[in-house]
């Protein structure tokens, strides 16, 4: 079982676990599919953008974030056969400034930070996680960006570099434990490292549920929101 007074830090995947990023992707590539007469579910309009972001955020030297985006919009316009709308391109790699957080965040963070140390490890740009923090009223204690480290998770790039900044402020990566929302990006990885680990398996949330290692990923706690696990490891 786990317990909050076992660690000294907890590190946070963002979007998806604190950032509810879903909905606004499904209803921007929804508007596109109407405009365009494509027929498509926003499940599978998600997907189709899962299986693009997974592909691109391989590619190395790596994207920053709104890049990332305007290849993944590039991608899913060929899967469907439709000609890219430069215009829309542009407004889709300018989304995440736009994206809001969870009910439970920004309390969720602030109970936590009250007692232990805090990280974000995200797969964006500096730029990006800066307005999502705005939006979050939150300051990390550390924050390791795919912009900073030039690489996506589920490389082990972030967790190393995390692990190795608390470990110069005296916290073993015993005393670490990591939460995340993908079990492609964050648990899979936090398994391999040997990390304590819990799921926020967020309601009709399908990001980063499938693919490398994500059906053998093993969370040591699985909640269904960040107050849930407040509740489950005070």
């Amino acid at each position: 079982m786990l317990r909050l007074t076992d660690f000294d830090a907890v590190t946070f995947d963002v979007y998806g676990t604190l950032i509810d990023w879903e909905p606004s992707i499904a209803a921007f590539l929804q508007a596109w599919a109407n405009e365009n007469r494509i027929v498509a579910t926003g499940d599978e309009l998600i997907m189709s953008f899962d299986r693009a972001r997974a592909e691109i955020q391989k590619e190395r030297p790596a994207h920053l974030y709104p890049e990332v985006l305007r290849r993944c919009f590039d991608r899913i316009s060929s899967d469907y056969g439709v000609a890219v709308d430069a215009s829309r391109r542009e407004a889709f790699s300018k989304t995440p400034h736009d994206w809001p957080a969870y009910a439970d965040t920004e309390a969720g963070l602030k109970a936590l930070q009250a007692r232990a140390r805090i990280g974000a490890l995200s797969n964006i740009d500096n730029a990006s996680l800066a307005s999502s923090c705005a939006r979050m009223n939150i300051r990390f204690d550390i924050v390791v960006t795919a912009e900073r480290i030039g690489a996506y998770k589920p490389s082990d790039e972030h967790f190393t570099t995390a692990l190795a900044e608390l470990e110069a402020i005296g916290v073993p990566r015993e005393r670490v434990l990591h939460v995340g929302q993908s079990l492609r990006a964050d648990i899979t990885p936090a398994n391999r490292l040997g990390l304590k680990s819990a799921w926020i398996n967020r309601r009709q949330r399908l990001l980063g549920l499938s693919g490398e290692g994500a059906a053998e990923a093993r969370p040591d706690l699985t909640v269904s929101s960040l107050a849930e696990l407040l509740e489950a490891i005070a």
